[in-house]
C-alpha cells in the first residue's frame, strides 16, 4: 500500500506569536517558515511523489508551493477540508499562555478524548475526520498510482498527532505525547494488516524512503519484522 508523507506546515506568524490560529484566515508563513518550505523540495528530491493534498488553510498551501513548483509533472495540490486544523471555537485567536490557565487546558493535555472546544469541535471529531480522510486518499492513490506510491499531505500539528496515534493504535488520550515540529515530515506506510510509522517529525533527509527495485519498498524490512515479531538486521 502507498506511503503517506505528512508535512506539517512551516512556522507561521501565529506560531511565532504564540497564538492559537485555528481557522483564522490570513495566517501566513513567517520568514523561518518560508525558508523551511523552500528547503522541502530538496529534502524530497529523489522520492517519486505521486500526488499532493493539502489543508485549505494558507499556511499549508504556502508550504507546498515550492514543492509544487519543483514538480511541474504533478497536478496542483488537491484541497481537503477534512485535513484542516481543529475548529477551536472560542479559543481561536487567543494566546496560548492565556489558554493554559483555562480549566479545559488540562483536559486537552491529559484526557483528549473528553475535550470539546467551546463553540468548536471535539478532539474525537478531529481524529475521526482526519483519519478517515487519509485512509480514503491512500486507497485512491493505490488505485491511481499503484501500491508503492508515495504521496504528500500538508496539514497541521494536532491533525498529524491524531493520525499517528491511530496508526500506532494509541488511545487518543495519549496523542499529546507525540511531537511534530513545523515543516517536519512524518511517514506512514499503510498495509492490509496495519499501518507502520516509518518517520516521526523528521526534519532531515528522507532519501531512504524511496521505493526500492523489484517492488521492495521502503519500510518492507520493518513490515517483515513486525509481522513475524522478530528483529531485523
Amino acid at each position: 500500500m502507498p506511503t503517506l508523507l505528512l508535512v506539517r506546515h512551516g512556522r507561521s506568524t501565529a506560531n511565532s506569536a504564540g497564538i492559537l490560529a485555528g481557522w483564522t484566515p490570513g495566517v501566513d508563513l513567517d520568514d523561518t517558515g518560508r525558508a523551511q518550505a523552500a528547503a522541502l523540495p530538496g529534502r524530497l528530491a529523489g522520492l517519486p511523489v505521486a500526488r499532493l493534498v493539502s489543508s485549505p488553510l494558507e499556511r499549508c498551501r504556502q508550504t507546498l508551493e515550492p514543492l509544487a513548483a519543483a514538480r511541474p509533472e504533478l497536478a496542483a495540490p488537491e484541497l481537503d477540508e477534512r485535513l484542516g486544523e481543529c475548529h477551536y471555537g472560542d479559543w481561536t485567536g487567543r494566546p496560548l499562555a492565556e489558554l493554559a490557565g483555562e480549566p479545559l487546558w488540562r483536559t486537552v493535555q491529559d484526557h483528549a478524548s473528553a475535550a470539546a472546544f467551546p463553540g468548536g469541535e471535539s478532539l474525537r471529531a478531529l481524529s475521526h475526520r482526519t483519519v478517515d480522510a487519509v485512509r480514503e486518499w491512500n486507497d485512491k492513490v493505490a488505485v491511481d498510482h499503484g501500491p508503492d506510491a508515495l504521496w504528500v499531505a500538508a496539514t497541521h500539528g494536532d491533525v498529524i498527532k491524531a493520525i499517528v496515534a491511530d496508526a500506532l493504535g494509541l488511545h487518543l488520550d495519549h496523542f499529546q505525547r507525540i511531537s511534530v515540529e513545523p515543516c517536519s515530515v512524518t511517514a506512514i506506510r499503510y498495509t492490509p494488516h496495519r499501518p507502520y510509522l516509518l518517520r516521526l517529525g523528521d526534519t532531515g533527509s528522507l532519501a531512504a524512503l524511496a521505493p526500492r527495485p523489484h517492488g521492495h519498498s521502503a519500510g518492507d524490512d520493518a513490515v517483515v519484522g513486525g509481522e513475524t515479531g522478530t528483529a531485523t538486521a
